[in-house]
């Protein structure tokens, strides 16, 4: 008996592992098969690490059609915030476009300031005691003291001498010992002195960020001496600096 059933158990062993062989091949040679059915193995118990997106940084509380007055090669904004339509005070914030993949980002300020004695406007008028709201482009600087080291073209002027006394009382006397000419009505690439006005005479001019005398301006925008001497190291031509300025609510449109 136990001669006759030996060649038959060996049959039944080799049986199965031809069968057990030939099953697994199936399997491990179709990636559809059995385990891709399956769902994902032991392995997908330990999540993918995945980094978040990342939008570049916006100027914050500017709106769309803000921005989008902003020229694309524009890598230096000076923002100035005012307090309200009506208001004579404000805030200056200096931001530099480094990386356009990180955006926007903060590099100086803030920083008081004074602007128009009564306030801002979308539609600037000789003697309207306002200043203009919108985006202008910054590239010619001057005064009467001698250039810091301006990094925009600078001129070096007697006729920046003021004198007098301004709306408070203040005394105007160094008001513009330094000054960046803000691109409104003018010429680029002239001194600020230039007197020529592309929209007429009657849409004002002579528009500038100047040495702040304590006081609220005629339309510009005034800081401390040191801040305007920082102010003139560090814009860039090669950046094309552009002021952004305006009340609160109308840079958030």
């Amino acid at each position: 008996m136990s001669v006759t059933r030996r060649p038959y158990a060996l049959l039944v062993v080799l049986f199965l592992l031809v069968i057990g062989c030939s099953a697994g091949a199936v399997q491990t040679s179709d990636p559809a098969g059995p385990r891709a059915a399956a769902g994902p193995g032991p392995s997908a118990a330990q999540p993918w690490s995945v980094e978040p997106l990342r939008h570049p940084a916006e100027i914050p509380d500017i709106g769309p059609q803000t921005l989008a007055q902003i020229p694309a090669e524009a890598r230096q904004a000076v923002v100035v915030t005012g307090q309200g339509p009506d208001s004579n005070r404000s805030t200056v914030v200096l931001y530099d476009l480094d990386d356009p993949a990180l955006g926007w980002r903060p590099g100086a300020g803030p920083w008081p300031a004074h602007n128009g004695m009564e306030g801002w406007t979308d539609h600037h008028l000789a003697d309207d005691l306002r200043s203009p709201a919108g985006v202008f482009g910054l590239t010619d600087a001057g005064g009467r003291l001698p250039d810091p080291g301006s990094l925009l073209p600078y001129d070096e002027q007697s006729r920046f001498a003021v004198s007098g006394e301004g709306f408070l009382g203040e005394p105007l006397e160094g008001s513009f010992d330094y000054v960046v000419a803000i691109n409104y009505n003018r010429t680029p690439g002239t001194s600020p002195l230039d007197g020529t006005r592309p929209l007429g005479a009657e849409r004002g001019g002579g528009i500038w960020i100047h040495v702040d005398h304590g006081g609220p301006t005629q339309g510009c925008v005034s800081l401390t001496e040191d801040r305007m001497r920082e102010l003139l190291l560090t814009l860039d031509p090669a950046k094309y600096p552009v002021i952004v300025m305006g009340d609160a609510a109308s840079l958030a449109r």
